[in-house]
């Protein structure tokens, strides 16, 4: 199936990445392919109110993962992703979306 979007990981997704399981990592990996491929929900990636930052979600095995990412449109249409956690409060932490507003900021500032 075509991508309709490409997925950038920045180090600090990556990191992220890592630092999860192996079948928990499978999982994050396998819902962005699915949103990539055109699979709309809220479930698997949603825009975080207020803000220019989204969050690639996964529910594995009982716990919340979740990716910060922003749409970069400039050239190609591009989701960069920028840092995860795994969630453990209801509602996404402030300054976690702050980190991620941060990166976006440097980000196009050095392009």
């Amino acid at each position: 199936m075509k991508r309709r979007f490409k997925t950038l990981f920045l180090e600090n997704a990556i990191e992220f990445l890592e630092g999860i399981s192996e079948q928990a990592r499978e999982k994050v990996l396998y819902n962005i392919r699915k949103v990539e491929e055109g699979v709309i929900s809220n479930d698997l990636f949603k825009k975080l109110e207020g803000t220019e930052i989204w969050e690639f979600r996964t529910l594995y095995q009982g716990i919340q993962y979740r990716l910060f990412a922003f749409w970069d449109t400039k050239e190609d249409t591009l989701v960069v992703a920028t840092h995860g956690i795994v969630k453990k409060v209801w509602k996404v932490p402030t300054k976690e979306i702050a980190k991620a507003e941060e990166i976006r900021k440097q980000y196009f500032n050095s392009k």
